[in-house]
């Protein structure tokens, strides 16, 4: 059998078992593809050849969009592979690719691919020190961008070609590939264990890692993200992530082409929920997915009117408020269903259609994914009902894990110790299986001997109205070791006096236990990563100077025994 039939017969095995959970996760297994495997060739071709469905539609600040056919995607993407082949880009090149959401990008992915090179997603964002890195740890030997980009590789040394979106000097334009003649792509002999995609993660709390990954770990393992989300073949989904970061290539790449569905993309310069809504019905949207702030922004403007086509919501990057996913339910009948993954992995645990919701919870294990949760001291695994690291069996040989982090052997070997992938998340499970996320193992800390979770924290915390965003981290304290302290963002209009910090604080008094409570406030920029990650490390090292240097806080920090309103 070939490879695309074995490849096809797994998906629509898990495409029937879509609203049963237990028997997807019982009868499911992971293809075995032969000796040789190429996504691009193997399955976007196949299903793509003299096919008019729109396979790519990209809507335009001003309203205007863009349509590519599976057809016209196949073709574009043989023409550009073929002149990227006349240009020098080889099997195994790591090629830097930098480009918005423009369909220069999927063409360039699945051009890229078919060569059997190795793609590394840029964000547009970076500057030219992050380029530097990238470049030297990626040993980039080609570089994709558009031509207002070029500027900021004049600094960056290297012998890499230089392909370009437009005409800019020293730079060869790819649109050039258009005039050539189409002919399909030859199946570059890519091997599954072949190396694909090199992502850097957001460095939340130390260095970015150069993730690998290889022909099969995202094209194939990707079909538990086609499970999570739900999608069915002929499905409009949308997705919103930036071009660069992982979550785009599981959600505005792989998944809806996997399930032949059509990729929809909203480009905004500011993001603008009525607009959004606006297109979730022009364009008969059926499967949506989002992260929490967009959530947040889109439940303060009117949902009376439910997008007709809507079938499935999602939640993803961080886990959601239990009111947010409330309110979206009150007001479309529709439960947003979190799911929990990583750069390093696909989808790995998640609440999946028709099966029951906990609240709080982020679902239950996805098909063909051998997730255990594992004591962080013991090193052993968790019996249910218990709390530990989330991690992958190794010994089940999970398909949608990286192969490690490139020239990196002490941190693949950490992270691959005991025989386990280690995620660094921790979380509960319950008796039937349900994973409710803590945090970070780096983000979880005591305080007075209790264990505290700054997600269950700063999830009250974000209820309030005038709390945009808030990070939850240990303050040093004399008596109780450490006390949990939350720096906020304020939303527009409100200001930072101590009304606001005293309603913030009894807000959190009465909706968390006393343990919990939150025993000083500041209001405060949150420190980011370039994909929007909250850097807590960056506050829990802010809290370590001022507890050298007390002074420095004074004038911005508000503690709750300065209101004693609030023991009353």
């Amino acid at each position: 059998m070939k490879a695309t039939d074995v490849y096809r017969e797994s998906r629509d095995e898990l495409l029937k078992l879509s609203g049963n959970h237990g028997r997807a996760v019982q009868e499911f297994r992971w293809p075995s593809l032969g000796e040789r495997f190429n996504w691009a060739v193997d399955w976007f071709d196949v299903i793509a050849r003299r096919n008019s469905r729109p396979a790519l539609i990209i809507v335009e600040v001003d309203g205007s969009s863009t349509r590519r056919s599976f057809d016209e995607m196949a073709s574009s993407s043989d023409r550009l592979a073929a002149w990227l082949a006349g240009h020098g880009v080889g099997r195994g090149d790591p090629v830097l690719l930098m480009l918005g959401n423009q369909v220069e990008l999927w063409e360039s992915m699945l051009a890229v691919m078919k060569l059997g090179a190795v793609i590394m997603p840029t964000t547009t964002a970076l500057g030219p020190s992050d380029l530097i890195e990238r470049t030297v740890r990626g040993a980039v030997r080609h570089v994709i961008c558009n031509a207002q980009d070029t500027s900021k590789f004049n600094d960056v040394p290297g012998g890499y070609s230089r392909f370009s979106v437009g005409a800019a000097q020293g730079w060869l334009d790819i649109k050039a590939a258009e005039a050539i003649e189409t002919v399909p792509a030859p199946h570059p002999g890519t091997a599954p264990d072949d190396p694909l995609l090199l992502y850097f993660t957001s460095g939340t709390t130390s260095r970015p890692k150069l993730v690998r990954h290889t022909q099969i770990s995202y094209p194939v393992g990707h079909l538990s993200t086609v499970y999570w989300i739900g999608l069915r073949p002929g499905d409009v989904h949308l997705n919103i992530s930036s071009p660069g970061w992982a979550k785009h290539a599981w959600s505005c790449f792989f998944a809806p082409w996997i399930a032949e569905a059509t990729i929809l993309v909203v480009n905004y310069r500011r993001f603008e929920a009525g607009p959004l809504l606006d297109s979730l019905r022009e364009y008969e949207v059926s499967t949506f997915c989002a992260p929490p702030t967009v959530w947040r922004m889109l439940i303060n403007t009117d949902l009376s009117e439910r997008p007709a086509a809507l079938r499935e919501v999602l939640g993803a990057g961080e886990p959601l408020n239990p009111e947010v996913i409330e309110r979206v339910r009150a007001a479309w009948g529709l439960t947003i269903r979190d799911g929990f993954g990583q750069t390093e992995t696909t989808a790995q645990v998640g609440n999946t259609p028709g099966s029951p919701v906990r609240p709080g919870s982020m679902g239950r294990p996805l098909p063909g994914v051998p997730v255990v949760l594992v004591d962080t001291v013991s090193g052993e695994p968790v019996v249910a009902p218990g709390e530990g690291e989330i991690c992958l069996d190794l010994s089940a040989r999970p398909l949608p894990l990286m192969t490690g982090y490139q020239d990196d052997p002490e941190r693949t070997a950490e992270a691959m110790a005991g025989g386990y992938y280690h995620t660094g998340d921790v979380a509960s499970v319950d008796v039937d299986g349900y994973i409710t996320y803590i945090g970070r193992t780096d983000d979880v800390f005591k305080a007075s001997d209790y264990k505290i979770s700054p997600f269950e924290l700063e999830s009250v915390l974000i209820e309030h109205p005038a709390v945009a965003e808030a990070a939850v981290v240990p303050a040093p304290d004399p008596v109780r070791l450490a006390v949990p302290k939350a720096y906020v963002a304020l939303v527009p209009g409100v200001e930072p006096t101590a009304a606001t910090a005293e309603s913030i604080l009894r807000h959190a008094r009465e909706r968390l236990a006393p343990y919990q409570r939150v025993r000083r406030i500041e209001f405060y920029e949150l420190p980011k990563t370039i994909s929007g990650k909250i850097r807590r490390v960056e506050l829990r090292a802010r809290e370590k100077d001022l507890c050298e240097c007390p002074a420095d806080s004074a004038s911005t920090e508000w503690r709750d025994d300065q209101f004693p309103s609030l023991k009353s």
